[in-house]
């Protein structure tokens, strides 16, 4: 096993102190959003010895990643692991399954969109599934409620008639149609933007109402802090609100429309930076190719635990590109044995510090510190935390 590099992204939403803190740096000020772990162009884990992961990987890619992973995908390393620490909303945004990202990617490369330019929606020709491990309390939004229960939300904060022109599909249309219709509806409300200020007026004396209306309201009076009168606002209004204590989580499929709100957590996703974004920014938003994306239908939020027993806990995830392994060993000195030997893995300390024992000399890893163990080698890992493993889910 050998140490890994992390990857710093300063975007405007992060938090300024929570991820310092976990590498145990003082905080300069600037926002301080994700730490990345991996092998992507766009965030390279520099390695021991000098090069970076992906080259490491390019020279032995069967030794390092296992025989089943590196015949999957190519070679590639198929997981991406990050810390992410939310101080203000992200963007609306949606992620395409393999098939549209590969259909996306390449049209877009023969349209010569370069892939660093604000106007490309597919930067890779991988899909993004993803999975939110909270460390601390977190909130999102997360697909979308259904339409009639939307409606009666609306009107219950006492806009039914104000907004009859955009909500009324929902009471009248089957599912997908009206959830399509009243999005994009919302998208391009131009000259009727005013219709967003009469939803926020109305919230801001219902915070404190019981329920899901009180959530209701508070999501609309929050958004409007961070993006004052987007018409993006009312397209979050049409997706569920969840709450995460530390230790749960969330997985996102193909074609979730989403935004994280606040708190800071573990991100495991497949090896790739396709965001379609769909309102809360002032970046590019591709119509077309959200409504290819996106899944225009309700989504019930289920919040995940990890499942196992003896310091060994899993997160359920179901895609082939990773699993994610919490180990936590339930005796000070008594070792874990990582799981997922056959596998390339990436070890993240979240909390504490470990011992881990493998082939070579001893590493101690300490919180915010990753390796990557190679296929084959079998770790022990003892100490107090939290531990993050992530392996291929093949």
């Amino acid at each position: 096993m050998f140490r890994l590099g992390g990857i710093e992204q300063h975007y405007a939403w992060g938090t300024t102190d929570v991820i310092p803190g976990l590498l145990g740096r003082e905080p300069d000020g600037e926002p301080f959003a994700e730490y990345w772990f991996g092998a992507h162009p766009f965030g390279d884990s520099p390695v021991d010895g000098g090069g970076t992961l992906s080259a490491r990987l390019a020279q032995q890619p069967t030794e390092l990643l296992g025989e089943a992973t590196a015949a999957s995908f190519g070679g590639r390393l198929p997981y991406l692991v990050k810390f992410l620490s939310a101080a203000s909303p992200l963007s609306l945004q949606a992620h395409p399954s393999r098939s549209q990202a590969e259909q996306g990617y390449a049209r877009e490369s023969l349209q010569g969109i370069p892939t660093n330019s604000p106007e490309r929606a597919f930067r890779d020709d991988w899909p993004k599934p993803e999975t939110i491990i909270a460390l601390t309390p977190f909130e999102g939004l997360l697909g979308f409620r259904e339409p009639t229960k939307t409606a009666q939300l609306f009107e219950s904060l006492g806009v039914g008639d104000t907004l009859a022109s955009v909500i009324g599909p929902l009471r009248e249309r089957t599912t997908t149609p009206a959830l399509q219709e009243v999005f994009l509806d919302v998208l391009s409300l131009g000259e009727r933007r005013h219709l967003v200020d009469e939803v926020l007026g109305a919230a801001v004396g219902l915070l404190d109402a019981p329920g899901e209306l009180g959530e209701f309201a508070k999501t609309a009076v929050e958004l409007d802090e961070h993006f004052p009168g987007d018409p993006g606002i009312l397209a979050a209004l049409l997706l569920n609100r969840f709450s995460l204590e530390p230790g749960q989580a969330v997985s996102l499929e193909a074609g979730v429309m989403h935004a994280y709100l606040k708190g800071t957590g573990v991100e495991v996703m497949a090896n790739s930076d396709n965001v379609l974004r769909g309102g809360l920014t002032r970046k590019h938003i591709d119509v077309d190719a959200l409504l290819h994306v996106v899944k225009f239908e309700p989504t019930e939020v289920r919040v995940l635990t990890s499942d196992g027993v003896d310091g060994l806990y899993l997160f359920p995830s179901n895609v082939e590109e990773f699993e994610v392994w919490l180990v936590q060993p339930i005796a000070q000195g008594r070792a874990v044995e990582v799981p997922r030997a056959d596998s390339g893995r990436i070890l993240v300390v979240a909390e504490g510090d470990f011992l881990l024992e493998g082939d070579g000399e001893p590493i101690r890893l300490r919180c915010g510190e990753a390796v990557f163990v190679p296929a084959g080698e079998q770790v022990h890992a003892s100490g107090q935390g939290q531990l993050f493993t992530v392996a291929s889910g093949v």
